[in-house]
Formats: C-alpha cells, structure tokens, sequence
C-alpha cells in the first residue's frame, strides 16, 4: 500500500533564495496553485519546494540546480531537497541510512517545470513535470534590428530589475573574457548605472590569465580599449598549476569535459578574486547566451544536426526534453544541467552569482527569433547571428558600438593553445570515474 510523505528535509538555506518581489512564503504558495504557469510570476533565482498534505512541489530557476532523493524509513518515506549531491548523501548518513544513497538514485528537478510527487511510498511513482514556461516560436520579423533591440532591450531590463534588488554601496563584478555575452552585460551594466546616477566605480571586469598567457586577455583589453571603458578592466593572473579539473568534478558534481573544464579555469578566477577581494560578493556573467542564440558548433556533436537546433524548442537551454529516452533523470539536460559549472563554482567562494540571459523574458525573445528563416540551413549564417543581433542591439539601446569577436570557450580563451591541450584532454572516462570515487 502506498503511503503519503511523511516528512520532506529541505536542505536549502532560505538565504539562498533571492526573490525580488514578494517573499518565500508568497512564491511557495504559489507553487501549490493549480495553474503552473503562475510561478512564471516568481521573480528572482530560487529553488523552491512546497507541501500540502500528500503533495510536494518543486521549481526552480534556470541557473541554479534542485536535487532530491527518497528516503525509505520506519514510520514513513522520507523526501530530501538539497542543491548537492554530495548534501544529500551527508544526510542520509547522519540519520543511518547511508546504505540505501546512490549518486544515480538522486533527482534533479528539471528547469522550465514544475515537478509533483504524490503518494510517495512503496513503490514509488513517477514524478509529474507540468512545463511553466512555454515561450512561442519564431514570432518576431526576420528584421536583425527589431530583434537586436528588443533582445538587448530585454537584457537591459532584466539587469535593471537585479540592481534594484541589490545594496546600492555593493561591488558588482563580471567575468569578463570581451565576448558577445560578457561584453553586452558589462555595456548594459554600466549604462544602467549612468541611466540611474550611480557610480560606475561599483563595477569591476574580471579578466582570467593563465601564465600570464591567452586570447581572453588581450581581447578583453581591446574591448575595452574600444568602449572607452578601460578603467573597469582588472587581469587576474593564475598559474596552470591552479587549474584542476579533478577539484571541479567534486565542486560541480558532473563529469561532461566541457562542463568540467570551464568549471576549472572558473574555480581559479574565482579563487583569486576571493583572496583579493575578502568582501566581494556579487558576480553577473553571461551564462545563457550562447544558449539562447545556439551559437555552439553543431559539427562537435554527431546527433545534433542544423534542423534539429534551429526546430527544437529551447534545445540547449533544456536538452532533448523531460518525455526524451535520452533525458537524465539524475541530471537533467542542457544547460538545466550545466549551470551548475556556474552556480557551484560561485557558491564555492561565497559569492552571489546572477546570469540575466538565462531569465525566462529574454530566452521568451530568443525562442521567437525566426531562426530557420534566417539561416536557411546555413551553419555559418547561424553562427554569425549571435554577433549581428547583440551588436545591432547594443547599438540601438545603449547607442554604443561593441566590438564583436570570434567565439571562444573560456577554457580555451584564458590559456595558451598548448596549455590548454595539455590541461584538458576531454576525457569523460577519467572524469566520470574520479566522480564515483568521492562517493565508493
């Protein structure tokens, strides 16, 4: 016979949350209503659980992640939430019931839905995932100006809402390599500033150089040489000995190379801003733009083709999707899964991380950019939109003119060629079994 939770533990500090308007006790209400698009009207970063007698809910923000795990104990089930893994695991211990966790037999709950549990007991029945957020596609003109300005327009917006949640005497910091998305958040943020009579000084653009080598810095000079903003600019040069890919599969709990590798270099800028700056707390990055803009290079991955990304709904932000054979239910997917390369680094040092393009108004944007229309089947005019639509849109509501750069990932960016082949191989192999060993 089934039985009802008995208890959920919920592992995630209410500090965790930023919720910007409203409060906790509004928003886990408003995961109880019965339409689930209601929690669209969450605005903030949160991982979030709600119960009403039998059932639990869970949702959460794109940029941050939400585990759980079932717990079979004498007097009843109980649900364990927490952001890690390795969280959960502690507490099973700690209770006695260290034997029954397995890293496989955690959940996380997918982005972009809410996800129920009923009955939970022996057996245990499937979650439910009811989507919130369900933006339309391919709405807007195939004109690249109109979507160059509501995009950016969109991102000025969403980084407007964060500031007004944040003290005003806080530093603010960006990660900063020089490409499209640093460089569009950066722009943004300063004007904002400007618009709102703040001091620019608040805002610092952090640049990674691994002995003292790689494009990102020399690139991030330009850009910022460029914009006339080189006051901003702060190179954060580390040794390649501080690069770990090992530590980073413990911090962020994964074992994909390309996840793992950028949560390295991530982990050793970070480091290193920590150890300068004790205070620091708040960090804005670009995360999310390469997603929405599907500016990755489908030839690196053989079960992806053009029609595929272009025709599929919000492929890299959500992987295949939930009702997918190939959807993990232990990690979820694309960057539902990815963020943690992100949310855990930053969390590791005590800062408070924000990604505006990973905010649903401005993925709603990118979902309705015609983007089939416009590439016609073309890689190469895909990879090109990305630029021609920040550029034309930064140029349109900041009235500034931003450099545009090739692609680079930020652990090919912030290292030499050779040291970056020589720290990282790609080896998943490698990775996925150093992941097991931390919980053998």
């Amino acid at each position: 016979m089934n039985q009802a939770i008995a208890r959920v533990v919920n592992l995630i500090p209410d500090d965790s949350q930023h919720v910007w308007s409203g409060d906790l006790t509004a928003a886990r209400q408003t995961l109880l209503t019965a339409n689930p698009v209601d929690v669209l009207s969450i605005n903030g970063s949160f991982a979030l659980v709600a119960q009403e007698g039998e059932r639990v809910v869970l949702a959460r923000s794109l940029e941050r992640p939400l585990r759980y795990f079932l717990a079979k104990a004498a007097d009843g089930p109980v649900l364990i939430v927490a952001e890690r893994i390795d969280a959960i695991a502690a507490e099973l211990g700690r209770r006695g019931w260290g034997d029954q966790f397995h890293p496989s037999y955690t959940r996380m709950a997918p982005a972009h839905h809410v996800t129920t549990l009923r009955l939970i007991g022996c057996p245990d029945p499937n979650p439910v995932y009811e989507r919130f957020f369900d933006p339309p596609r391919g709405t807007l003109p195939r004109d690249l100006d109109e979507i160059g300005r509501r995009y950016v327009g969109t991102l000025y917006d969403a980084l407007g809402s964060w500031l007004a949640a944040q003290d005003l005497a806080a530093p603010i910091g960006v990660p900063f390599s020089g490409g499209i998305d640093s460089g569009s958040v950066l722009l943004c943020l300063y004007k904002l500033l400007l618009d709102q009579r703040q001091s620019p000084a608040r805002l610092k653009a952090f640049t990674l150089s691994v002995d003292g080598d790689g494009e990102d810095a020399r690139q991030a000079r330009e850009f910022l040489r460029r914009t006339n903003l080189e006051m901003l600019g702060e190179t954060i040069e580390v040794p390649s000995g501080a690069l770990d890919p090992l530590r980073a599969v413990a911090v962020i709990e994964d074992y994909k190379p390309l996840d793992v590798e950028c949560a390295a270099v991530n982990l050793a800028l970070l480091q290193e801003i920590r150890a300068r700056y004790p205070e620091w707390r708040l960090l804005v990055d670009g995360d999310g733009g390469d997603e929405n803009l599907k500016d990755y290079p489908i030839e690196a991955n053989s079960e992806l083709t053009i029609r595929s990304v272009v025709n599929n709904r919000m492929l890299y932000q959500e992987g295949w999707g939930v009702d997918s054979l190939k959807h993990s239910l232990t990690y979820s997917g694309g960057y539902s899964r990815g963020c943690v390369r992100g949310y855990a680094c930053a969390r590791q040092y005590g800062f408070v991380s924000f990604s505006p393009y990973t905010r649903p108004s401005i993925i709603r944007v990118a979902e309705a950019i015609p983007f089939a229309e416009l590439t016609q089947g073309s890689h190469e005019r895909l990879y090109a939109l990305k630029g021609e639509i920040v550029s034309r849109g930064i140029r349109a509501v900041l009235n500034l003119d931003m450099p545009v750069y090739p692609k680079r990932r930020f652990q090919h960016g912030s290292a030499s060629p050779e040291a970056a082949a020589r720290l990282f191989g790609e080896d998943e192999a490698r990775y996925r079994r150093h992941f097991h060993t931390l919980h053998a």
